[in-house]
């Protein structure tokens, strides 16, 4: 998902962004010829996403800025650990800075998070996985850091895969048609190779969600009683995802009912930005 092309169009409309018609700051005061040396250093333990994305900042902003990250994107570092070191003009590391580290921060935040979720799972048969509730223009980066942090991507986009929730279903009731009736038609009309899952909120959806022939059931919001029972009921004919409800404290029981798949909102959209700081030294 995340592509150089991608990396490029985005890092590149954020440089634009930050400095439209250059850098002010830098130009003013920063002689041309001054070089220097930077570290990225962790302030805080973390899982680290997007070293590649760090680097590319700098590298569009001065190709003769020359960027070294130690650490992989997946990797755990400790308070005080370099992840990467910059050398080159100084008054285009600085330029650079800010969109560099917005990326570098956002993204490691998102694994790190990821990585809890990953760990509290530990021993079951769960997957976590993200949802599209990420922020528009960033979803590549942000799965991305999902996948750092040891998680699973759910469908990327629309074009993706079938995904019939409340309101789809809510209109098929208005239109009088049954949704098993809907699903198998529907699933006829489409690819072999396209995935079909559907939402539902109650026990008694399930039987014409599993009739239609829907390949994921998506319990919704149920509570563990009722997750154990939905795991009983599709009894191993579809996959079994739970989404809604789902934080850290509530995530192992949740996998303990035997869902195959815990989707999570917050991965993405609630991910606090890890400190990192670009430790500057003039040369």
């Amino acid at each position: 998902m995340l592509t150089p092309a991608t990396i490029h169009r985005v890092v590149g409309a954020a440089l634009e962004e930050d400095a439209p018609w250059g850098d002010l700051t830098s130009e003013a005061l920063i002689p041309a010829e001054a070089v220097a040396t930077a570290d990225l250093v962790a302030r805080e333990a973390g899982v680290l996403s997007g070293g590649g994305v760090f680097a590319a900042a700098f590298a569009l902003t001065d190709p003769g800025v020359a960027v070294d990250v130690h650490v992989g994107d997946g990797d755990e570092f400790a308070p005080g650990d370099v992840l990467a070191s910059v050398s080159g003009p100084a008054r285009s590391i600085l330029t650079a800075e800010r969109v560099a580290l917005n990326f570098a921060q956002r993204m490691s935040g998102i694994a790190t998070l990821t990585a809890a979720y990953v760990r509290a799972v530990a021993g079951s048969r769960a997957r976590i996985a993200d949802t599209r509730k990420t922020t528009p223009g960033l979803r590549a980066f942000e799965r991305h850091a999902v996948a750092s942090g040891g998680g699973s991507n759910h469908r990327f986009s629309l074009s993706d895969a079938v995904m019939a929730k409340d309101n789809h279903l809510a209109v098929l009731t208005r239109s009088g048609v049954d949704t098993a009736t809907a699903l198998r038609a529907a699933i006829a009309r489409l690819p072999h190779t396209a995935h079909v899952v559907v939402e539902v909120d109650r026990l008694d959806q399930i039987p014409a969600v599993l009739d239609g022939g829907a390949h994921t059931v998506l319990l919704d919001n149920f509570s563990v009683d009722d997750l154990r029972a939905g795991v009983a009921l599709i009894d191993g004919r579809a996959t079994v995802e739970a989404s809604g409800g789902v934080d850290l404290d509530t995530v192992g029981a949740i996998a303990s009912t035997g869902v195959d798949v815990i989707s999570v909102g917050a991965l993405t959209h609630s991910a606090r930005a890890l400190d990192l700081g670009l430790d500057l030294r003039i040369g």
